[in-house]
This record gives C-alpha cells, structure tokens and sequence, in this order.
C-alpha cells in the first residue's frame, strides 16, 4: 500500500491492544492514520495509543445498553473484539452464551450504527468485521462463537447493501487460527476437553482441516484489512474472504 494513503482517516479497532486488533492498529498508524484503540484493558490500550499516537477508549463493549446513543465520527471501523468458550451445548452458561453474542453481534451492530451517519455524511467509510472460518464451517463444542460469527456474517451483508449507495463498504474476513492470545487460551481449553497434552491440540484438532499446517500471523490478517480498508477496495463490499490454510475449500 502506498504510504500514508490513510493520512485524514480516523480508524476505530475494537480489541485493538492485542492480536489481530493490534496488528491492524500498526497497520493503519503505519499508514498515516488517526487510530483510536478500543479495549477493556486500560492500561494496554493507553500504551498502545500512545505509542502509534492515536487514542485510547477503555470500553467494556458487553454493556450494550451503553452504546445505544453512541455517536462515532470515523472513518473506519473494524469489528475485531472477541472471546472464547469451549463447552458442549448441553453444559454451556446461559449467561455466557449471552455475553458472547453481546460482545460479538450486538456490539458490532451498535458500532455500525453508529458510524455510518457521518459516514453517509461524507461519502467514504469502510467496516471490516473480523469473523473467522467459524463464520462459515462449525466445530463441536463451540455453539456460542459459531453461531456468533455466523450472525456477524449476515450483519456485514446487509450493511453491505445499505451502504453502497453512500460510498461504504462492509466485508468480512475469515481466518483460520491465529496466533493470538485468544487462541493460547483454547490450546489449553481443549487439551483440557479432549483429554491431551497442549502439544497435541494444534496438530491433531486445531490444524486437522487445513492444508497449510501452521496458525496464521496476526500481521497476514492485518493486510488483508489494511487492503480492504484502502481505494483500490472500493468494489469490494459484501464479501467474506478466507484466509485459512484451505479450511473451508473442503
């Protein structure tokens, strides 16, 4: 991408002090824009807007019913905060099932209303919602995520089809593992379900569908966003793209 091709812009990364939120936050200030990082944890997001020289919003994106008169003035919006629990559904918390979807469908759908007046406004404006091969296959054990991601999937759509017209566009990107904090935590999380060491669990279940046999890097994601989010993407709106080792090419 051409240096400082975001000059002007101002980018909202949700999760974006660590992972793959991180990563995008680097790609964007790299390329000149204001960032603003989004995470519950104040002290990393401090440190991360200070040293790209962007702004920090301490946010526990679960309480929903607070970003309901939210006003966003940016110019990008990238949907990356997420967790994870591993259960069968028969055991699964309701009150987690809960929480996941407001984390990972309700608050997408605030953050997306929330910016898209001013984006209306000035005729230019790019979502990316960070869903995942989830968003598109499904694994035992993880009704909360897949469901979550598949219903991230249908709102990157419709803000697709309603935000053409205005200069806005809507895409999805679909990762395999990523290596994240997020996915350390499952590594023990399903050792602990499946009854084997961590060593085993990226080989024999994290990897099994893939033909690429490694975890993605949160920075390959970053520039399929950093792609995504610039001009020469201004076509492309509606989509999921994959990035998984040829997961879901089976």
């Amino acid at each position: 991408m051409p240096e400082h091709d975001l000059r002007g812009r101002r980018a909202l990364v949700t999760g974006g002090a660590s992972g793959i939120g991180l990563a995008c936050v680097h790609e964007f200030a790299g390329r000149g824009a204001t960032v603003i990082v989004a995470d519950f944890n104040a002290d990393a997001a401090h440190e991360v807007a200070d040293a790209v020289g962007g702004e920090a919003w301490v946010v526990d994106l679960s309480d929903t019913a607070a970003q309901e008169e939210l006003a966003l003035d940016v110019d990008i919006l990238v949907n990356n905060a997420g967790i994870q629990t591993v259960a069968p559904i028969h055991e699964f918390d309701p009150d987690r099932w809960r929480f996941m979807h407001r984390l990972m469908v309700e608050s997408p759908f605030l953050l997306i209303r929330a910016a898209l007046p001013g984006m209306y406004e000035r005729g230019w404006g790019r979502i990316v919602n960070v869903s995942s091969a989830h968003g598109l296959r499904a694994s035992a054990y993880k009704s909360a995520y897949v469901a979550a991601k598949h219903a991230l999937e249908g709102l990157s759509k419709v803000t697709a089809l309603e935000g053409g017209p205005h200069g806005v566009t809507s895409n999805c990107i679909n990762p395999a593992y990523v290596r994240t904090p997020l996915v350390e935590k499952q590594i023990a999380d399903q050792a602990a379900l499946h009854g084997i060491a961590e060593s085993e669990v990226v080989e024999r279940i994290m990897l099994t569908e893939t033909v690429v046999k490694r975890l993605v890097e949160a920075d390959e994601v970053a520039s399929l966003v950093g792609w995504l989010v610039s001009d020469r993407a201004g076509m492309v709106t509606g989509a999921s793209f994959t990035m998984d080792g040829g997961w879901t090419a089976r």
